[in-house]
């Protein structure tokens, strides 16, 4: 079964703004913008990773699916150091946060479905290896004092990659720096334990919609 984890709040630093918005979709993409969803499911079957989209108990082929950010999740940059990796104080910024709000979608990564032993160090590697889009994105965690932790950032430059433990899944805020659409395109690869040898996951792409009214 799958459980949803509960993580720290950005500590305030992020004030969000009320707005709605829901402009026409492709006829051929499902919109997903309220629940629990990880925005990459990585498998492993048949000697093959196969990367999804899973949300609540269903799930998608990245190609199906647009995830919608919307209005509402517009926020500020925060005057913190800490948080430059965001842009200038008090730059807008659209965020899917970490804790989970009933009106936005709780996004995370998921390696739940992999079983134990059958990689070394029971890890795979979760590259971020492109972003298009109108901005720059970011998506990092928050510790219980509010401190981030940056998971991807297409401000400095990608690739991106982060480990993923064999049955983990991880929630972190995922950030957008305007309005517009974005693809995200995902690699997954992992050593196996057996021979050593390496398997690489087919690039995948999510695209998520973010709306400014």
């Amino acid at each position: 079964m799958r459980l949803r984890s509960r993580a720290a709040t950005v500590a305030g630093a992020l004030v969000l703004t009320v707005g709605i918005g829901v402009p026409a979709q492709a006829a051929t993409l499902v919109p997903l913008d309220k629940g629990h969803i990880d925005v990459v499911d990585v498998e492993y079957a048949d000697g093959e990773f196969e990367l999804h989209v899973h949300h609540e108990e269903q799930e998608y082929d990245p190609a199906d699916v647009l995830l919608r950010v919307p209005a509402a999740a517009k926020a500020t940059v925060p005057d913190d150091p800490a948080y430059a990796f965001l842009g200038a104080p008090g730059k807008s910024v659209w965020i899917l946060p970490q804790a989970e709000d009933p009106e936005l979608l709780f996004a995370g990564l998921s390696s739940e479905e992999l079983e134990a032993g059958v990689f070394t160090g029971d890890q795979v590697t979760l590259k971020l290896c492109a972003v298009s889009g109108p901005g720059k994105v970011s998506v990092f965690t928050t510790d219980a004092v509010g401190a981030p932790g940056v998971v991807f950032n297409s401000r400095d430059g990608l690739p991106d990659a982060t480990a993923l433990t064999v049955g983990g899944h991880q929630h972190a805020n995922w950030t957008f720096s305007a309005a517009g659409t974005y693809r995200f395109t995902f690699v997954a690869t992992a050593r196996l334990a057996a021979d050593n040898s390496v398997v690489t996951s087919a690039p995948t792409t999510v695209t998520f919609r973010v709306l400014n009214s």
